[in-house]
C-alpha cells in the first residue's frame, strides 16, 4: 500500500451515487479533509442547493456519462439500489473500489452488479456521522486489497470512528446496535424528561436536564480511559440516590436492551 492512500485528499476521482443526509454528511467530511470538489462526481436526481453551489466550484453534478473513478460510494436507499447501481456498473472489474453504505444489500449483490474482480466494501455508519461523531462498521470482499481497505477506512473515518467486522453476518448485530442505537438514546432522553415531569419539573426544564445529562455522560465516556462499568460505579454511592435508581434500571434494562437490539437485527435479516 502506498503512503497516504487512506487520506481522502489523495483520491484521484470519487463518484457518489446518492447525496441525501448520509451521503451529504460523508461528502462534507471528505471536502473538509481536503478532497477537491473537481475530483467528485455526484449522481442525485434531486440535488440540494448546497450541491448546486459545489457544482459552480468544480464538482460534476449528474454527468450524462459517469467518468472514471478511483472510488464509487453507493449512498442510495436500499430499495433504490437495483434501479440506481446498474447506471454505474461499467466501473466494475477492478479499476474502481465500490463502497456501499446501503443497509441490507449484501456484498454478493454488488459482485453480481459490478462483475468479477471488483473490490467491494460494505460500511454501516450511523446518523451521528452527520456531525463527525459516527461509528462505521466495515467488511470487505476477497477482491479488496490492503490498499482498498485503507482507502475505505480513511473515507469513513472522515465522519467518525471505524471498526472492521470478522464476517458479513455481523452486520445484523451492528445494525441493531449502532445503526439503530441513536434512536434508542433519543428515546431514553424522552423517557428521562418525562420522568422528570412526573416528579414536578417544568417540561422544558426536564428536557434540558435530560439532554444535557446524556450529552455530558457520553462525552465523559468518550474521554475517560475507564470502562463504562467503572464510570457507573464512580457515580454510585452505596445506599445513595443513584443506587436507588439503578436498583430499578439494572433489573429491567439489560433484558430490555437485548430484546430491542434483537428485534432490530431480526428485522434486518427479514424476520
Amino acid at each position: 500500500m502506498s503512503a497516504g492512500t487512506d487520506d481522502p485528499a489523495t483520491i484521484g476521482g470519487l463518484l457518489l451515487l446518492g447525496c441525501g443526509k448520509m451521503g451529504g454528511a460523508l461528502l462534507s467530511g471528505w471536502l473538509a479533509k481536503g478532497l477537491p470538489p473537481e475530483r467528485v462526481q455526484v449522481i442525485d436526481p434531486h440535488p440540494s442547493d448546497w450541491l448546486r453551489d459545489l457544482a459552480t466550484r468544480g464538482l460534476v453534478l449528474n454527468p450524462a456519462s459517469p467518468g472514471p473513478a478511483e472510488v464509487a460510494v453507493l449512498a442510495v436507499k436500499p430499495q433504490m439500489m437495483d434501479e440506481a447501481a446498474p447506471a454505474i456498473a461499467a466501473l466494475g472489474g477492478g479499476g474502481t473500489l465500490v463502497i456501499s453504505i446501503a443497509a441490507g444489500t449484501p456484498i454478493a449483490e454488488f459482485e453480481r452488479i459490478f462483475g468479477p474482480g471488483t473490490p467491494v466494501v460494505r460500511a454501516m455508519p450511523n446518523t451521528p456521522s452527520a456531525i463527525g461523531k459516527g461509528v462505521s462498521a466495515l467488511i470487505a470482499n476477497t477482491q479488496a486489497s490492503g490498499a482498498d481497505r485503507a482507502r475505505a477506512e480513511g473515507l469513513m473515518a472522515a465522519v467518525g470512528r471505524t471498526v472492521w467486522l470478522e464476517g458479513e453476518g455481523q452486520m445484523e448485530a451492528v445494525t441493531g446496535l449502532s445503526g439503530s442505537g441513536p434512536a434508542y438514546v433519543f428515546h431514553m432522553i424522552e423517557a428521562m424528561a418525562s420522568a422528570g415531569e412526573a416528579e414536578g419539573l417544568d417540561p422544558d426544564l426536564a428536557m434540558t436536564l435530560a439532554r444535557s445529562t446524556v450529552i455530558g455522560a457520553a462525552a465523559l465516556a468518550e474521554h475517560s480511559e475507564e470502562s463504562a462499568e467503572q464510570l457507573r460505579i464512580n457515580v454510585t454511592s452505596p445506599g445513595g440516590t443513584t443506587a436507588a435508581g439503578l436498583g430499578v434500571l439494572m433489573e429491567e434494562l439489560p433484558d430490555l436492551m437485548r430484546r430491542t437490539v434483537g428485534a432490530a437485527a431480526a428485522r434486518f435479516r427479514g424476520g
